[in-house]
């Protein structure tokens, strides 16, 4: 007759695998990024290729009406998307938003994303922005650069505004990733997985604390019925942020809500504030 292991032994072969688990496996990558590589037609938008760790970042560029009379642009804005998103998709539209000022838009693929060299891992995320905002700054040269987030995007444009010059930002619907993952995750699972896993969240994408350190002026965009980012964890981001706000409420819009009626005048608005002439 066999014998059952003890306790102990079960014990310590739950905790072995446990610890395995937690130190391995990338499960906030699997569980935040969601890379897609189909092909999108990017419409008028050219594409830019950066060296990047061996691989390259794909970035899409395309310039306003007004850009494109004068012949340059008078601004440039570097832009992040949702981690679902690619910049194939809206970079070119996103440019005809500006079209009583002459703006260069850059959109940025994340590693992993459309034709950016992967992996997909949060770790390069910042690494990857910096990189992208580097580019464009030999190109921008003195002229100033706005940093546009979406979703995940916010994670990386306040990772540049907290380490680079830049002369504002726009930020929609900003997660604080860590906070999200312990307080609205952590309780189910006694935050045996969940502290672990907030702990993965690498420091350039702690939203909550690149807020504390930066002091240009910056767009909020806040949707009033968040089913992704609950808005509760939005306004950690705004009320932690150091610099001059404008706080624009996207009343009854949903995560993915496009920016319209009062809300897109005000935004408007605020872009004047923003990028004065």
């Amino acid at each position: 007759m066999k014998r059952k292991p003890s306790w102990q032994l079960r014990a310590a072969v739950w905790i072995a695998l446990y610890v395995a688990l937690i130190a391995l496996a990338p499960l906030p990558d699997r569980l935040i990024l969601f890379p897609t590589t189909d092909r999108i037609d990017a419409g008028r938008a050219d594409r830019r290729s950066i060296p990047f760790q061996g691989g390259e970042l794909e970035v899409w560029t395309a310039r306003s009406i007004q850009a494109q009379q004068r012949g340059e642009p008078e601004l440039h804005v570097l832009r992040f998307y949702g981690n679902a998103d690619r910049a194939d998709r809206w970079v070119a539209a996103e440019a005809g938003m500006w079209n009583n000022r002459a703006v260069e838009v850059w959109g940025m693929n994340y590693p992993g994303f459309g034709g950016s060299t992967g992996p997909a891992r949060l770790a390069r995320l910042g690494p990857a922005a910096l990189t992208a905002f580097d580019e464009l700054q030999k190109t921008a040269g003195d002229r100033p650069i706005i940093v546009f987030g979406a979703s995940l995007g916010t994670t990386t444009a306040l990772h540049i505004a907290a380490h680079r010059k830049i002369a504002g930002l726009i930020l929609h619907n900003p997660p604080a990733l860590r906070q999200i993952i312990l307080r609205q995750f952590g309780w189910w699972n006694f935050w045996l997985f969940a502290g672990p896993m907030a702990q993965k969240i690498p420091r350039d994408l702690d939203s909550v604390a690149n807020a504390r350190a930066i002091h240009v002026p910056a767009i909020f965009l806040l949707a009033e019925k968040d089913e992704v980012v609950a808005p509760r964890f939005q306004q950690l981001v705004v009320d932690a942020y150091a610099g001059e706000k404008r706080i624009i409420p996207l009343a009854g819009a949903g995560h993915n809500s496009p920016i319209e009626g009062a809300a897109l005048a005000d935004f408007y608005q605020a872009l004047d504030w923003l990028t004065p002439r």
